[in-house]
């Protein structure tokens, strides 16, 4: 016997499921699934079987069901979801991680023909080479001007030939070459759009972000803010060691100019009254470096010598055995 269920208890089920999945899940994935036939969703649904759950339904639908249970939670940050729902687009909500949730998803992407009418998500490009059609398909390749010569009874195609750009219509004739030549131009699936984590709404190329790209974001962050700091003399914790090391310049600028001095000071009053210091430091410092540097090639080529000496002790030993 089968049961036949209202439209209303549909309406009412839908909701109770949603609701139970919005206080399950604080990550929600929203998808594009224009042209994703039941085969592929099932596949789809099977592949993100244990973390993750996919929902599918009207947009009107699940705006005012995430719109009523946001009012009886006190929930806000799900509302978030909302202008999110435009066009044909489903949710995927996961407790796994992001991005492989997004890679696992990208894993069941169909090939498919171009068919008439159809609005070209891609460049298609007829590569040359031999078709493998007879000489009287060449009307096909005439219409579409295609640059074609027989070889061995056969169609080939000398250049490469950008045959529909993206976001133009596919006519009969470019579905109807590309059926014979055999090319599905096309890949379906469901399309991430959007993610959504614990109120947040970020476009999906930020998971694509590595540790290096966040760490070189961070820097020039605080470099920005330092420079700011430093421009209006408001200190920061950025720019905090760069204040230091100025006041500590002007101090000693200070004392320089004038009778005030400080201990660090007095080296460089030195100096400066005695420019003959530098050379004699500058000329310590090089034989220094010179001996330290020798004495580095002198251990290196310690075990060298060693080495010899037993390599020829085992040769004179080697002659009276």
């Amino acid at each position: 016997m089968v049961v036949n269920t209202s439209k209303r208890e549909k309406k009412e089920k839908y909701d109770q499921k949603l609701c139970r999945l919005l206080d399950e899940y604080s990550q929600v994935l929203i998808v594009a699934a224009d042209n994703v036939g039941s085969t592929q969703m099932q596949n789809i649904r099977k592949g993100l079987r244990g973390d993750s759950v996919v929902l599918m339904g009207k947009n009107t639908m699940m705006k005012r069901s995430i719109r009523l249970h946001a009012e009886n939670t006190d929930n806000d940050a799900i509302r978030n979801l909302i202008p999110l729902l435009v066009g044909n687009v489903g949710l995927i909500f996961t407790k796994g991680d992001l991005k492989e949730v997004r890679e696992e998803v990208a894993k069941y992407k169909v090939g498919a023909p171009a068919r008439v009418g159809l609005i070209a998500p891609i460049d298609v490009v007829v590569p040359p080479g031999n078709t493998g059609l007879d000489p009287s398909q060449t009307s096909f390749f005439q219409v579409l001007n295609i640059p074609t010569k027989i070889n061995k009874g056969t169609v080939e195609i000398i250049t490469p030939v950008e045959l529909i750009k993206k976001g133009d219509k596919v006519g009969s004739s470019e579905a109807a070459l590309l059926s014979k030549l055999g090319i599905r131009p096309f890949s379906y699936g469901l399309v991430v759009l959007s993610v959504y984590d614990s109120g947040s709404v970020f476009s999906p190329e930020v998971l694509d972000l590595t540790e290096d790209d966040l760490v070189e974001k961070f820097a020039n962050g605080v470099s920005v803010a330092a420079s700011l700091s430093l421009a209006i003399s408001y200190p920061t914790l950025a720019a905090a060691p760069h204040m230091f090391v100025n006041a500590y310049k002007n101090a000693l600028a200070v004392a320089v100019a004038s009778d005030y001095s400080f201990p660090r000071a007095e080296k460089v009053k030195e100096y400066l009254k005695d420019p003959s210091k530098f050379a004699v430091a500058v000329a310590a410092a090089a034989p220094a470096s010179g001996a330290a540097n020798q004495e580095k090639v002198e251990e290196r080529e310690e075990p060298k010598d060693l080495v010899e000496e037993s390599e020829e002790e085992d040769l004179v030993f080697g002659l009276f055995d």
